[in-house]
């Protein structure tokens, strides 16, 4: 019994560790003060535009803008602490509720020579719905 126990708490670390990360794409993005980055989600017959930014570095804590097909949003990030990212779906729960798409935007570190702000996004698509395009302006 013992020696089951030890396989089966082997089995469960070890698959859960590998099926963990089901993100299909991690991005990298650097952002100084006010510029804000756009990203156009497309699904369907859908265009959506996500915006963000980040307006204030006080006390450890960013403060980030975020925008989503007209729904807004403020956060507030910290390094270290366990308000380090924030996530949105990008399609409406429809009837596949537990596999609905969507984005997962981590502060990662704040360069305070550059005064710029670094974040990874992790996008979590397991269909394959969406497509991103990374908009310059």
């Amino acid at each position: 019994m013992k020696t089951f126990l030890q396989v089966f708490f082997f089995v469960l670390l070890f698959g859960s560790a590998t099926f963990a990360n089901d993100f299909k794409d991690i991005k990298k993005i650097v952002l100084k003060k006010d510029v804000q980055k756009k990203i156009l989600v497309k699904y369907d017959i859908y265009k959506k535009l996500f915006k963000f930014r980040w307006t204030l570095y006080k006390n450890g804590g960013l403060v980030i803008h975020r925008n989503y097909d007209g729904i807004v949003g403020q956060n507030i990030l910290y390094l270290n602490h366990q308000n380090q990212s924030f996530r949105f779906d990008l399609k409406p729960r429809g009837s596949d509720a537990y596999n609905v798409p969507y984005i997962l935007v981590k502060f990662k570190k704040f360069d305070f020579k550059k005064h710029e702000a670094h974040f990874e996004l992790f996008i979590s698509d397991v269909k394959n719905q969406i497509e991103l395009e990374y908009l310059k302006k």
